[in-house]
């Protein structure tokens, strides 16, 4: 399959080398020539995993999005939520009837892309999907190599519009056998760990990250009051998709500490004892607080708001966020009053997450 990999994150050369070797036609698109200008002179990608080092060769590597994008069957986009609508405007232009964008995770990204290609004045048929989590633990460890401490055993996955699931499923199964159908997009939002895990070990582990060099919120970090409160967050997630009507099985996020059950299955002690996580972490500026509070934990709360479920743990966690970078965050980006859907009953919202915008 010709597969379009957009971003220069972990998850995106982690993708790049896995779907390579798998035989697919890789072309990688990097926003930043400079970063990728090696990657693209000679293609060679160096894959570290348990089989060991080895080097990978992707079809292109490239700064010109239309070539990554051209002809792609699915087009695969790991990249920050905040990217989200600036990828959608620039691919906007190459996309044909057909094909499927795949974001993972989402944060609801399936809704805002669909959005912004359509402002954009495309009118091609696609398919955009989310699940809860990129399909590896990775970490990259120069500019052309890449380190794969898990891949995912299982991803829930929803589709934007929901009547095109069954095409979507079909072009990311053959890419990711492990995807696994939900009901639609905002299921799929609301799989997303991301906005469960990071908010309460980065928040409450503050004091040794702006501390010490490197710290490791995974190992050291996660301690049995942080697990308290990820639980009652993770609690309140579920609470919310259960009144919304989606269906268990909801990836409760204990069983990444304590069962195989879990998207990548027993994954807590190999994550912590690759030390690729031992990292810096900018409390104003890294990802975890950037995507997972400000865009996942601000969408997490406006639902809740919006279906009438209690979500104190959340607010609270976004509450602190906002107070460590000084920014109001519940009025952010990324929540139903934002993207014009917060007026919405709950017949409307199923049908336009059924349809699609019309």
């Amino acid at each position: 399959m010709r597969i379009a990999v957009l971003g220069g994150g972990h998850g995106c050369y982690a993708a790049a080398a896995d779907l390579t070797e798998q035989g697919h036609e890789v072309r990688l698109w990097r926003r930043d020539a400079a970063a990728i200008a090696q990657l693209a002179g000679d293609g060679r990608l160096f894959l570290m995993d348990v089989a060991g080092r080895r080097e990978v060769r992707i079809a292109l590597a490239t700064p010109d999005i239309g070539a990554a994008v051209r002809g792609a069957e699915l087009i695969l986009a790991p990249a920050p939520a905040f990217a989200q609508q600036d990828i959608a405007r620039a691919i906007a232009p190459h996309l044909r009837d057909g094909q499927v964008v795949y974001l993972p995770p989402g944060t609801f990204g399936s809704y805002v892309m669909a959005s912004a290609v359509r402002a954009a004045g495309c009118e091609a048929e696609v398919t955009f999907a989310e699940t809860g989590t990129l399909p590896y633990l990775a970490r990259k460890h120069g500019p052309a190599e890449v380190a794969i401490t898990m891949r995912a055993r299982r991803l829930p996955t929803g589709a934007f519009p929901a009547k095109r699931s069954a095409h979507a499923f079909e072009v990311i199964r053959r890419v990711y056998p492990a995807m696994e159908p939900i009901e639609d997009a905002l299921s799929g939002a609301l799989m997303n760990s991301g906005p469960i895990i990071h908010p309460p070990l980065i928040l409450m582990n503050a004091g040794p990250l702006e501390h010490f060099e490197k710290w490791d919120i995974h190992n050291e970090g996660t301690q049995p009051s942080i697990r308290r409160v990820t639980d009652a967050l993770d609690g309140e997630r579920i609470a919310l998709r259960e009144s919304l009507g989606y269906k268990p099985y909801h990836f409760p996020l204990r069983d990444h500490y304590e069962s195989d059950r879990w998207m990548y299955g027993d994954a807590h002690d190999r994550l912590t004892e690759s030390g690729d996580w031992r990292e810096h972490i900018d409390l104003k500026t890294h990802r975890y607080m950037r995507e997972d509070v400000q865009y996942g934990l601000a969408l997490l709360v406006s639902v809740a708001g919006w279906a009438g479920v209690a979500a104190p743990v959340a607010t609270g966690l976004l509450a602190l966020g906002a107070a460590v970078v000084g920014e109001d965050l519940r009025h952010g980006l990324r929540t139903l009053e934002s993207l014009g859907l917060s007026k919405l009953s709950r017949a409307q919202m199923t049908r336009l997450l059924q349809e699609g915008l019309g």
